[in-house]
């Protein structure tokens, strides 16, 4: 039976779901026809709102390439890649190789979000490397099923921003401590019983894809020759060529960095954000490549990759920008309160912060436009805010699973493109339905 629903899947979306940058185009044009048609705004207000809010993801744009960009260069220095392929070596078989990219990605996507994309991802390809004959496309795929436990570990934008004494809406709620929401016992059982599900969901769905794919070699192969060619000559250099491949250099601005990063440890504790992240990256890989030239080689293979990124964002901000300002998705968010009573409340939160998520694919800016009406509501149907603010950050997570906007840094890494992985993606999201929901109803 689970043969005959993945392939279903996966021959729909391999057959209709285009490039994802064709994806946001026609999610663009969804939204602005959607915006006239249910808030009654104008052709010209949907194009003014869609226009107002097309730049306003540049930062997060900004930061998100920097994740591939740094990742790539620090997965292609020697030590990094002994340490990743020495993990590998756990994997004997396609059964294994599954397993523990499974795994390990929950883990690094429970520690820090970015941090589990870009490990996921490239531990997936040194244990492609190490396991030829693991399906490529579902090794990504559960890569990226990880990434479904971000919104619940410690880099979670919703539990972290309730966190803090001056958010929006202290006046009304105050600060919740992560103990009531990231170390609550609604959480704890989500987390645990993805991690360990997730694991066994996708060694099942190998089992039953059959040979529904192959393993990108020709993408690995063209990997390893890039790496070959980085190798720098020392002969008959000029002094700027002596300045590029000079060790001393990289070691000076390489220890400032460190210095920068035991300073923001310990003045801020385990805040490991996503530009603590990034400068991590960039500085151990300007360690690690040793020379400014060897580091300068892997930067150029690894803008490469951002491409997907760097023109796509901007299109799901002009998104946001019109869901926001035509009032739709606070339409759709009051459509699901209106139904809701206090048990089916945290359920219909999170499948309509699971909707809303195609739209606004970012936690924070989804909270921003969900609070101000979900709150309200829980607290006039007695449902705990903690708990109500974890259903709209575990639903923001849920349908990333089918939402291309965070695949694209694996993807980019993976040198693969959506339609490859989401036939897998959405039994991922059926699945992870079943325990999110449990926990919602049934735990405080």
């Amino acid at each position: 039976m689970l043969r005959g629903i993945t392939n279903f899947f996966d021959r729909m979306v391999q057959r209709f779901l285009p490039d994802a940058f064709l994806f946001a185009i026609i999610l663009t044009l969804v939204v602005f026809g959607l915006g006239i048609f249910f808030t009654g705004s104008s052709p010209g207000q949907m194009v003014q709102f869609w226009g107002d809010g097309f730049w306003n993801l540049l930062a997060f744009a900004m930061q998100m390439s920097l994740i591939v960009v740094t990742g790539y260069i620090l997965a292609n220095t020697p030590l990094v890649k002994a340490a990743l392929s020495k993990i590998s070596t756990l994997a004997k078989t396609p059964g294994q190789a599954i397993l523990l990219v499974t795994f390990v990605a929950g883990v690094a996507c429970v520690i820090n979000y970015g941090f589990g994309l870009v490990a996921g991802a490239l531990l997936a390809v040194h244990v492609a490397r190490r396991v030829p004959n693991v399906d490529y496309r579902l090794l990504m795929a559960s890569a990226y099923s990880g990434f479904i436990l971000w919104h619940g570990g410690f880099s979670g934008s919703i539990p972290l921003t309730i966190a803090t004494e001056d958010h929006f809406l202290a006046d009304s709620i105050g600060s919740i401590a992560i103990t009531d929401t990231l170390f609550s016992s609604m959480n704890i059982f989500i987390i645990v019983t993805l991690l360990l599900s997730l694991p066994l969901l996708n060694l099942w769905l190998l089992k039953s894809s059959g040979d529904l794919s192959k393993n990108n070699l020709d993408f690995l192969e063209n990997e390893d020759k890039a790496e070959q060619q980085m190798a720098a000559t020392t002969a008959d250099l000029t002094p700027a060529e002596r300045m590029e491949n000079s060790k001393i250099i990289s070691y000076l601005i390489g220890a400032l960095g460190l210095a920068f990063i035991v300073y923001h440890f310990i003045r801020n504790g385990f805040d490991l954000n996503i530009n603590i992240v990034n400068f991590i990256f960039l500085f151990l890989g300007i360690l690690f490549h040793q020379t400014p030239r060897r580091f300068l080689n892997s930067v150029n293979d690894g803008v490469k990759n951002a491409g997907g990124i760097i023109i796509q964002f901007p299109f799901y901000a002009g998104i946001m920008g019109m869901m926001v300002a035509s009032g739709l998705s606070e339409q759709m968010s009051n459509w699901f309160v209106s139904i809701s009573t206090e048990f089916t409340f945290p359920v219909l939160a999170f499948i309509s912060a699971g909707i809303v998520n195609f739209f606004v694919p970012s936690g924070g800016g989804q909270w921003a436009v969900q609070a101000p009406i979900m709150i309200p509501a829980a607290m006039d149907l007695g449902v705990s805010t903690a708990k109500t603010a974890m259903a709209v950050a575990w639903g923001d997570a849920w349908t990333n699973m089918i939402q291309p906007f965070w695949a694209l840094p694996l993807l980019a890494i993976a040198g693969l493109k959506v339609k490859d992985i989401m036939g897998f993606c959405v039994i991922i999201l059926f699945w992870s339905f079943i325990p999110i929901s449990i926990a919602l109803l049934f735990f405080n």
